[in-house]
């Protein structure tokens, strides 16, 4: 592993601009990035049935230790900051997390009703497990046990309100420099994007920056996601009283 490297593992749970969050990490040009690099040994354990299920099993190791090992090793066009976009769902009960003391870990939260509302539109059915509020809180205790500190949350509304500003405390936690070059991309796909991008990215491929606030799904929830946003709230304030 190249010490000189600085790997991040950004963790989030899915509909939480994460994809735009790599595309500016992405935009720095000194940063490589991967797409969820456990996904298809999450789908390959789980049985579940996501959109473009068999391509995104095709398209990735599905054993974790090979991918642990992937992310340790080295970093690709040899860049000096590699940026991991995870999904925290994607760490099972019993996973081996001992990769991610090699890593800077941080942690991308968003209001739960949000993410429900945004989920809802991708797949009919969902659970608890699905938006990963609850292993997020896990990974997020045990890394803060393991550092002695909380390590570094953004809130995806306050990244909306002021990218500029968020943007630049995330850095300075991590311990990289902030520039400009974050705030703006092209528009379109990217070969780094995972091969479920058609299922999932349309609205990312469209933009060229942070969406304003307002422009986010607040549409109200019916019963059972209503309950599931509730359930799903201590662990988001949990998170939330260490943002950025």
């Amino acid at each position: 592993m190249g010490a000189a490297a600085v790997r991040i593992a950004m963790w989030s749970g899915p509909r939480n601009i994460s994809t735009a969050l790599m595309r500016s990490f992405e935009a720095r040009g000194d940063c490589a990035v991967s797409d969820e690099p456990f996904y298809a040994a999450y789908l390959d354990r789980t049985g579940l049935d996501h959109p473009m299920r068999d391509e995104v099993i095709a398209s990735q190791p599905r054993d974790p230790p090979v991918v642990a090992a992937m992310l340790l090793g080295a970093v690709p066009e040899g860049k000096p900051i590699w940026y991991q976009k995870h999904m925290t769902l994607h760490m099972l009960d019993g996973d081996d997390r001992g990769w991610m003391s090699h890593v800077r870990n941080a942690f991308l939260i968003r209001e739960p009703r949000a993410v429900l509302a945004s989920y809802r539109e991708k797949r009919g059915a969902v659970t608890l497990a699905d938006i990963g509020f609850v292993r997020q809180r896990e990974l997020f205790d045990e890394v803060a046990d393991r550092i002695g500190r909380p390590p570094p949350v953004v809130d995806a509304a306050d990244v909306l309100a002021d990218p500029a500003g968020v943007l630049a405390r995330l850095c300075a936690a991590l311990g990289v420099p902030y520039t400009a070059s974050m705030l703006h991309w092209p528009a379109g796909r990217r070969a780094t994007d995972g091969v479920w991008a058609p299922a999932w990215y349309q609205s990312v491929e469209r933009s060229t920056g942070f969406a304003p606030p307002g422009a986010r799904n607040s549409a109200p929830l019916a019963g059972e996601l209503e309950e599931l946003a509730v359930r799903a709230q201590p662990h988001y304030e949990a998170l939330a009283a260490h943002r950025l």
